[in-house]
């Protein structure tokens, strides 16, 4: 086999495999507010003008209820119980320790005539410094608070 034949056996195989792993790194995606807004439609259209500007904002707000702050936010990452003398609160915890993904496609050749491809999807973790992103607090099923950390102060 010639290099030109082995030359043109490697870019059929791309031609294959670049939109598999494409495909595949658009499904590991995470779902963006756009996305959650059109899987509730009916619901997100119910809310008042000003509630579907702050779901669309990404934000969540003092009195939303849990679907609201779901479409706003997406799935939280931990829920919290808290107890103390004026009741019980539960809190959904957003960290900024969502996993990363990282995409390769490698081809390669010799010159005894054999093509190999091989191609993988890796995913890591952030580490270190402070994963807390946002603290939302629910009471009585609405937001009662909402927290996030301050830059710079603490630690």
């Amino acid at each position: 086999m010639d290099n030109w034949t082995l030359h043109c056996e490697d870019r059929t195989m791309l031609r294959f495999w670049i939109p598999v792993f494409l495909t595949c790194a658009m499904l590991v995606a995470c779902s963006s507010t756009r996305s959650r807004i059109r899987e509730n439609q009916a619901l997100f259209d119910s809310y008042p003008p000003e509630v579907q500007q702050q779901i669309r904002a990404g934000r969540a707000m003092i009195g939303f209820t849990p679907d609201q702050v779901r479409m706003a936010l997406g799935k939280t990452d931990h829920i919290y119980e808290h107890t103390d003398r004026t009741g019980t609160s539960e809190i959904w915890d957003y960290t900024d320790s969502h996993g990363l993904v990282g995409l390769s496609l490698g081809v390669g050749g010799f010159s005894g005539g054999s093509t190999a491809v091989g191609g993988g999807i890796g995913v890591s973790s952030v580490s270190g410094g402070n994963p807390d992103k946002l603290r939302v607090v629910f009471r009585d099923g609405r937001v009662a608070s909402v927290e996030r950390p301050t830059p710079g102060r603490g630690d």
